[in-house]
């Protein structure tokens, strides 16, 4: 896997099929994850050459408070099927990138029984906390996620064999949930056993605050997720302020100097973007920067077609933005088929461009609310594009370099625009 030349597709599977809330355990196997192979197509038509899955792993509920890190999902289906799902997806030239949750487990999962049962050496491997009733640490206060003493030798083993499991299985690469909450040096033993055996892999971290690149130089990931330019996008749109967005590009340039950032719009834990924003004529805006800034970007199922859905503090908060989808991509219906239609249009132009992914983005002009920078190969400054963002009531009058001309969108009243010499 090439993270240089990667545009990830994102879905959720235990939403994207439909499956059932819960998981008591002992239940049925059901095919569903064939569900997800009958998107594949979609995904190649969009331009994407990766697949981003959430959780694949027997769990309780959700897919995060997992039971066994080494068996499907029943609800999914079984390796078999995940298997295939792989094969399909390599057939098409396409990545597979599991989600790994490897910060904690639900409280059905086999050690931690045994360990409630007074096993000793299954105790050990989950921290304690005394401020707690039961004396078990937690992920973030969830009191069915139990989490793991990532001091014990067991633990880090355990996840080593996981995760070089998959990747024998054909997977292409990880991310890995909750990896700001687990200690560097052991994200760095397990990339660094990894890559013993499967170099290629690629491995992304969920970061959400804090400094990403000294978290990717000491666990030894290829990257982490994007949040600062997340939070920029929508914020510095719906008010308006194109500073706040400069602010945050600065910082992205100096990131690229040593390694590509994973961005996004939208994923299964965030608001829907088409929802996020205030003003939907900005969706044009913050896409055009998804696609022509530096950075592996990842699309959200849904936010390709302007699914709208607001996430909520609540149990259950989550359903709106990982809701069912159906049978197939003809089902969707076509009023998000000019937004699908300008991912394309993008996605191609990133292809065309693969040193979108390090670009060097030069601010040319920032007077609110108007942005237009220059996107450059940082290898030959003479290749490059202009993107224009202009959130104004009139239309944008701008001057281009000799010989380059209108690629993507408009200059008109809230339009953004991308010119190039192609």
């Amino acid at each position: 896997m090439r993270p240089q030349d990667t545009v990830i597709w994102h879905v959720f599977p235990l939403g994207f099929t439909g499956a059932e809330a819960e998981n008591p355990g002992g239940v049925p196997v059901v095919h569903r994850l064939a569900h997800v192979g009958g998107w594949l197509d979609h995904l190649v038509a969009l331009g994407a050459n990766a697949l981003q899955l959430g959780p694949v792993f027997d769990s309780e509920t959700h897919g995060y408070d997992t039971r066994d890190h080494l068996r499907v999902d029943p609800r999914l289906g079984d390796e078999g099927d995940l298997r295939h799902l792989v094969e399909q997806a390599h057939a098409r030239g396409v990545h597979v990138v599991l989600d790994g949750v490897f910060h904690h487990v639900g409280r059905s999962h086999p050690r931690f029984r045994a360990a409630l049962a007074g096993d000793a050496e299954s105790a050990a491997w989950f921290r304690r906390d005394g401020s707690r009733d039961d004396g078990w640490a937690v992920f973030e206060g969830h009191h069915q996620l139990v989490a793991l003493d990532h001091g014990n030798p067991a633990v880090l083993e355990h996840v080593v064999e996981v995760v070089r499991h998959w990747l024998d299985a054909g997977v292409d690469g990880w991310r890995m949930d909750a990896a700001y909450a687990v200690p560097t040096a052991f994200w760095r033993s397990v990339s660094d056993a990894v890559r013993e055996s499967h170099p290629h892999a690629w491995l992304l971290g969920e970061v959400i605050h804090g400094d990403y690149a000294a978290f990717v130089q000491e666990s030894g990931f290829d990257s982490v997720t994007q949040y600062r330019l997340w939070k920029a996008v929508w914020s510095s749109l719906n008010d308006a302020n194109l500073f706040e967005l400069e602010w945050e590009l600065r910082h992205h340039g100096e990131l690229l100097r040593s390694f590509l950032p994973t961005t996004f719009l939208g994923n299964h834990d965030t608001t829907r973007i088409a929802s996020q924003l205030t003003d939907e004529r900005h969706l044009a805006h913050a896409l055009t920067l998804l696609l022509t800034v530096g950075g592996v970007p990842a699309v959200y199922a849904g936010d390709d077609h302007a699914f709208r859905g607001v996430k909520e503090e609540r149990v259950g908060g989550d359903d709106a933005v990982r809701p069912a989808f159906p049978a197939s991509p003809g089902e969707l219906s076509p009023l998000g088929a000019p937004v699908f239609a300008l991912h394309q249009q993008l996605v191609g132009l990133r292809r065309r461009h693969p040193w979108l992914a390090r670009a060097r983005v030069e601010v040319e002009r920032l007077e609110n609310p108007v942005l237009v920078y220059r996107a450059s190969d940082p290898d030959d400054g003479s290749r490059g594009l202009t993107v224009a963002l202009n959130l104004a009531d009139e239309a944008l009058d701008i001057a281009v370099r000799p010989g380059e001309r209108l690629l993507v969108g408009g200059t008109g009243p809230h339009e953004a625009a991308v010119f190039g010499a192609e």
